[in-house]
């Protein structure tokens, strides 16, 4: 197999099973992509970049549609909040914001979310509100 975990790979979305998607890797592996790693919406046949995750004992390999390591899914997560900040200069999330909510805002998870933030608080790049988040100027 000439994968190895972290190589950046084009997928094919195959069928939503219980556990997640089907892909086929660079036109020639079988993978599966988890559901609870998907943040957006997919369709078969649909084209995507994606990242080896893990390769299995079995030669099964488990893909993700984020960069693997803790710094590189920081830095992403930063920069889509960051962007959503730059178009109205704040956003109406919170902490407090119901994982629903930031799905459907920023394609993240809650706890990808709070990192991010987090992030951007220490970098004091942001003012927390109590029912926003503001971009410093």
């Amino acid at each position: 197999m000439q994968f190895k975990e972290g190589d950046k790979v084009e997928l094919i979305i195959g069928v939503q099973t219980a556990l997640g998607y089907t892909v086929l890797i660079e036109e020639t592996y079988e993978g599966l992509l988890y559901a609870n790693e998907v943040f957006t919406e997919l369709e078969e046949g649909m084209r995507i970049d994606g990242f080896i995750k893990k390769i299995r004992e079995d030669e099964k390999i488990d893909v993700s549609l984020r960069p693997q390591g803790f710094r590189n899914v920081i830095d992403e997560d930063v920069d889509k909040v960051l962007q959503k900040l730059n178009e109205k200069g704040f956003l109406l999330l919170t902490d407090k914001s119901s994982p629903e909510s930031i799905k459907f805002h920023l394609q993240l998870s809650k706890k990808a979310f709070k990192r991010a933030i987090g992030t951007l608080y220490k970098k004091k790049k942001i003012i927390l509100k109590s029912d926003r988040i503001e971009l410093v100027k």
